[in-house]
């Protein structure tokens, strides 16, 4: 009888270790969570980027389309990556003796850091687990939160990575611009000195030939042509008309005839002057001079639009300074607000049990179709 009672008892318990080892875990959790394990102190700040609010020294379309709200959100990306980067926690290594707090501060070995002297990149690891920086879209605030073994070390932590993070900002913002506006000004010098040579070229050549403007003089001796070929026309017509009453020797007619050959040898000279084979004609000083004015000009619109790329440039290097606008001050924790002892021990509880069940459903259908 005594050894029927111990087999079936036996037969219960192994009906229900499962759920007894369910019930011993949740247990012995619940006594980490309730008595060792150690409390964290959270430091929270919430921060927005800003730029100086600067007028742009022209209106343009692309002006208007770009808007900043876009570039400000990109910045807060980029201010959050570096907040979590390896070499935010070098910074917080030497200044804020990361690996000491975190590895001997009495804290149970589940949440301090396992080894001083652990490489980097199971620090680093371990860094993003305390450090946790996200970005609101909604609202365009970063929301900071800095959990540490002590109040003083969770707020040391979240001033130095608002500080450290807008020098991040614009020490990168200010090397691109400055390296933009070196550029810049570097064109703007050469740019300047091919204005001015030619210029120079420019009135050289007038001073060479004795002409402020060669094509204005075209144009006046293409007009004096034109005037003496009409008078040359009416000269020509006034003879004819003589010679159809008067003999070819009568004074009128030699008159005319003279005033015809005197306007034809104007007309020939004035036409050499505009054009001949030797190279120092008007048309051909008339060429040259357009094709000095031309680079002259296009020096001219070079320049002028190198020193207005210059000073918007200057305006966008003061926008890339950021300023990182506090909402919410790191905080001093007055009391540990991690871990939440009642919550993660309800949780684990309920996950346990649902999982004990499973097990248990799973055992009974087994039982089931072996019967």
């Amino acid at each position: 009888m005594n050894k029927s009672a111990h087999t079936h008892k036996s037969s219960r318990l192994r009906k229900s270790f499962h759920w007894i080892v369910c019930f011993i875990a949740i247990v012995v959790v619940s006594l980490y969570w309730a008595l060792w394990a150690s409390d964290r102190y959270v430091s929270h700040t919430n921060v927005v980027l800003e730029s100086p609010q600067l007028a742009s020294p022209t209106l343009s379309v692309s002006s208007l389309l770009s808007g900043g709200s876009s570039s400000n959100l990109a910045d807060m990306l980029l201010l959050r990556d570096y907040m979590r980067s390896v070499d935010m926690l070098k910074l917080l290594v030497d200044e804020a003796d990361f690996r000491n707090h975190y590895a001997n501060s009495g804290a149970d070995i589940f949440s301090a850091l396992s080894d001083e002297n652990a490489p980097l990149e199971e620090l680093h690891d371990y860094f993003l687990s305390r450090i946790s920086v996200e970005l609101d879209d909604y609202a365009g605030v970063l929301r900071i939160d800095v959990e540490a073994f002590t109040p003083q070390e969770a707020n040391k932590i979240a001033q130095l990575l608002l500080e450290e993070g807008e020098s991040h900002m614009n020490l990168m913002g200010q090397r691109l611009a400055e390296e933009q506006v070196r550029f810049l000004e570097q064109q703007v010098s050469l740019l300047e000195d091919k204005f001015q040579q030619t210029r120079d070229a420019l009135v050289d050549y007038q001073n060479s030939n004795g002409l402020v403007s060669p094509t204005g003089t075209v144009e006046s001796l293409s007009s004096v042509v034109s005037t003496l070929e009409g008078q040359l026309a009416v000269a020509k017509a006034r003879k004819s008309a003589l010679a159809s009453f008067q003999s070819v020797r009568s004074p009128e007619i030699v008159r005319v005839s003279s005033e015809i050959k005197a306007l034809n040898d104007q007309i020939v000279q004035e036409q050499e002057r505009l054009a001949r084979q030797s190279g120092d004609a008007l048309n051909s000083i008339s060429s040259k001079y357009q094709t000095l004015m031309l680079r002259a000009q296009f020096a001219q619109e070079s320049y002028s639009g190198a020193l207005g790329a210059l000073e918007t440039t200057r305006i966008e290097a003061a926008r890339k300074l950021k300023q990182v606008s506090v909402l919410q001050t790191p905080t001093m924790p007055e009391y540990a607000e991690q871990p939440e002892r009642v919550y993660n021990s309800v949780v684990f509880a309920v996950i346990a049990l649902f999982i004990t069940l499973i097990i248990n459903m799973l055992i009974l259908i087994v039982k089931d179709h072996r019967d």
